[in-house]
C-alpha cells in the first residue's frame, strides 16, 4: 500500500506473488487497482508458469454472485497478495488494513515521494490504526541506484521511521522485462538477474519470521544494501 502513484505497488505485488509460488506456495493475486494492472500480468503469464490465482478485486461480483464469493480464499492458499490502487484513503484505508496481516509500502528516492509517503504513513497510523491493530508493517525502497544522493535523501527519511526497510529493490530493466511476460524477476532466464532475487527471498523471510514468532515484537530488517 501507498496512495503515492506510480511508487511500485504493482511491481511488489506481481514480483512477490511470482517469488512465493516459484517456491512452491499456492498464491492469490487480489487486484484492487481500477487500472487492472496486475490483472494484465497475470492475463501475460504462461500456462507452464507456477500458477497464481487472480481476482480483479476492483470489479463488481458478477450477476448473482455476492461479494463475499468473489473474494473468497480456497482453503490451500498460502499467501493472499493484495495490489492496491493510489489515493486509498477513508474507509477504502481502513478495510484494507483491517483485511491484511502484513502491509508493504513501497517507497521511491525522491523528494515527492518521501513527502508523499510520510502522509500515508501518518494516515496508516492515525485513520487506519494499523499499530493500535497490531499490523507487521514494513519498508521496500523501490528503484534504488547506489551512491546516489536521492538514495541518500531516501535513506536519511527512512531511518527516522520505526518501521523496518526489509528490501532494496534496484533499478533495472529486468522488472520491465518480466513484467512484459507475466513473469517476476525471480522467473527471469538470464544469469544478470539472479542479482535481483534477494530482495523478495528477504521480504518474504521476514514475512515469515514474524509468522514463527508472533510474538517477538517487530522484526529485524534482513542486511541488504541497495546493490
Amino acid at each position: 500500500m501507498n496512495t503515492k502513484g506510480g511508487c511500485g505497488k504493482t511491481t511488489v505485488a506481481t514480483n512477490l506473488a511470482s517469488y512465493c509460488a516459484s517456491q512452491g506456495y499456492a498464491t492469490d493475486l487480489f487486484d484492487y487497482d481500477a487500472q487492472g494492472s496486475s490483472s494484465h500480468w497475470l492475463k501475460a503469464r504462461a500456462e507452464d508458469r507456477p500458477g497464481i490465482r487472480g481476482v480483479a478485486a476492483h470489479k463488481p461480483p458478477q450477476s448473482g454472485m455476492t461479494r463475499a464469493w468473489q473474494l473468497r480464499v480456497a482453503e490451500q492458499t498460502r499467501f493472499v497478495i493484495k495490489d492496491t490502487p493510489a489515493g486509498h484513503t477513508g474507509i477504502d484505508l481502513v478495510d484494507r488494513v483491517n483485511e491484511a496481516d502484513v502491509i508493504l509500502i513501497p517507497v521511491l528516492p525522491s523528494a515527492i515521494d518521501i513527502h508523499s509517503t510520510a502522509n500515508f504513513i501518518r494516515d496508516l497510523l492515525l485513520v487506519g490504526k494499523a499499530r493500535a491493530r497490531n499490523k507487521r508493517i514494513a519498508i521496500i525502497a523501490n528503484r534504488t541506484r547506489v551512491r546516489t544522493k536521492s538514495l541518500q535523501t531516501l535513506e536519511r527519511f527512512l531511518r527516522n521511521l520505526d518501521i523496518p526497510v526489509i528490501a532494496h529493490v534496484r533499478d533495472t530493466q529486468h522488472y520491465v522485462r518480466a513484467a512484459e511476460q507475466g513473469i517476476g524477476v525471480c522467473e527471469l532466464a538470464e544469469p544478470a538477474a539472479r542479482k535481483d532475487l534477494a530482495p523478495w527471498a528477504n521480504i518474504l523471510d521476514w514475512i515469515q519470521q514474524r509468522e514463527r514468532n508472533p510474538d517477538s515484537g517487530p522484526a529485524a530488517a534482513p542486511q541488504t544494501g541497495p546493490g
